[in-house]
């Protein structure tokens, strides 16, 4: 069985993941692909980084490269969970893979910027200002 998980970030997909994985699910993250590629590439990890490279990917391969790319490290797993799902495309080529589930985890935004400043991940926004730029890139770059 799959199970994706999709939300906007620091909606709480991570505590969700948590729980599945002390269920026996293996854990991917399509966003973990793109911080392959940033890694590859010797650039900074950052979230300006994780959305352009993820938009570059999309364009270059197709919409679903990242969900194509997380099937391959997945078929060995009875149950995985997989996590930063952000387009239709990814949500198809993850169907495909048969037995899947996707789960929508929502939260309030003033929620979501107190558990990004909670968390202190590098390249998080420092700011509420900064945040509210970074969401309004990631709804019109569709990451």
């Amino acid at each position: 069985m799959l199970i994706g998980l999709t939300g906007r970030n620091a909606a709480g997909k991570g505590v969700v993941a948590k729980h599945l994985k002390e269920k026996s699910f293996s854990y991917h993250s399509l966003s973990d692909i793109i911080r392959e590629e940033i890694q590859s590439r010797q650039e900074e990890l950052t979230r300006e980084n994780l959305i352009r490279t993820g938009n570059e990917l999309r364009g270059r391969f197709g919409a679903s490269i990242l969900a194509q790319r997380i099937l391959v490290k997945a078929r060995d797993n009875e149950h995985c969970v997989i996590d930063s799902i952000r387009n239709p495309a990814e949500v198809e080529a993850l169907r495909s893979g048969g037995h899947f589930r996707l789960l929508n985890v929502e939260a309030k935004l003033e929620l979501r910027f107190e558990r990004i400043q909670q968390r202190d991940r590098e390249g998080d926004p420092q700011t509420y200002d900064n945040f509210l730029a970074l969401e309004r890139l990631e709804a019109e770059g569709d990451v």
